[in-house]
């Protein structure tokens, strides 16, 4: 739980990445730092996932117990395959930082990084929230639950990159563009969220309708409440005031918010599938592993950051072809 709930902020962050390489403006180089830093962490969570390999057919069923599964499933989940799997989704994502690192500055080099790493990133996200959550309950499966993972991500990283590029000595720009981007990844992960509900709901088969019934009961109610409102009721009713949208503080705050949300949310993925678990003894686990692996990942992360710092120029050394388009756009404007 705790590696998912952090362990998807550079991964998320890689999709905006490349979304600042497509759509150029002004957070395109404000955040750029922020952006190297945050993806440069992906090494150091797949060396953080380690751990969950080597106790695999403890956490997953479907891979202790291949044999009772449909053919594909079974080879599907053979142990060697499963690591592999990992092995390439990191590897991947690894490489596309590095290309969209090295493709800075060169606007051709830029969108074709960002163009293919997205179409990559979108397919390996999919697959690996597949093997990483959906897999920890093998009878259960929904189509779109590839792509709740994948809003899952998208959530953490913006909400990483904005509050770490609030907090940093750049300025970044206004703060309204920003909270427009929270706001509409959020109702992004609402949507799916609903659709998923909506379909498993209609098609009422008993294997995905447990789903849902082990996570509305046991208090786990409780904490599903306090997800659907802190995640989305509070911010989407917060984000309409114009004084909230536009204050540095707010916004960071609201990051905060989101942010700790996602470890709520980790709690409803994982833990309704495992039994006969302590509360006292999982709560203080949790924390410790919590506080631990953010710590380890904030530490990297403002080296990191601190390394891109050193080969960022200043914000007013904006690439020619930039200060075209933007001239072309203000005298468009003026006419």
């Amino acid at each position: 739980m705790a590696w998912l709930a952090w362990g998807a902020i550079p991964i998320g962050a890689l999709i905006l990445f490349m979304t600042s390489y497509l759509v150029r403006r002004r957070w395109t180089e404000a955040l750029h730092p922020v952006f190297v830093g945050t993806t440069g962490l992906l090494p150091i969570v797949a060396l953080a996932f380690v751990p969950v390999l080597l106790v695999m057919k403890d956490v997953y069923p479907a891979i202790a117990d291949s044999a009772s599964l449909p053919p594909f499933r079974a080879r599907w989940f053979v142990p060697w395959f499963f690591v592999l799997r990992t092995v390439i989704y990191f590897l991947l994502w690894v490489a596309l930082a590095e290309w969209l690192r090295r493709s800075w500055r060169n606007d051709e080099a830029m969108v074709r990084a960002a163009s293919v790493g997205s179409i990559v990133w979108t397919l390996l996200v999919s697959f690996a929230g597949i093997d990483w959550i959906e897999s920890l309950e093998p009878e259960f499966h929904s189509s779109i639950y590839g792509l709740i993972y994948l809003s899952f991500t998208l959530v953490n990283g913006t909400a990483f990159v904005i509050g770490a590029g609030l907090l940093s000595r750049w300025s970044i720009g206004p703060s309204r563009g920003y909270s427009g981007l929270l706001l509409s990844v959020l109702m992004l992960w609402c949507y799916l969220h609903a659709m998923q509900y909506i379909v498993i709901w209609s098609g009422n088969i008993p294997k995905e309708v447990t789903w849902y019934v082990a996570r509305s009961e046991s208090g786990w109610q409780f904490v599903l409440a306090l997800l659907s409102f802190g995640q989305f009721v509070f911010p989407f009713c917060a984000m309409l005031g114009s004084r909230v949208r536009s204050h540095p503080r707010w916004l960071l705050a609201l990051c905060a918010l989101t942010l700790a949300m996602r470890g709520f949310e980790s709690a409803i993925l994982i833990l309704p599938a495992v039994h006969g678990l302590s509360f006292t003894m999982t709560a203080v686990m949790l924390i410790a592993a919590l506080l631990f692996l953010g710590l380890i990942l904030w530490l990297a992360f403002d080296a990191a950051l601190a390394r891109a710092a050193e080969d960022m120029p200043p914000l007013a050394a904006i690439w020619p072809r930039l200060r075209r388009e933007t001239g072309i756009r203000s005298a468009g404007q003026g006419r």
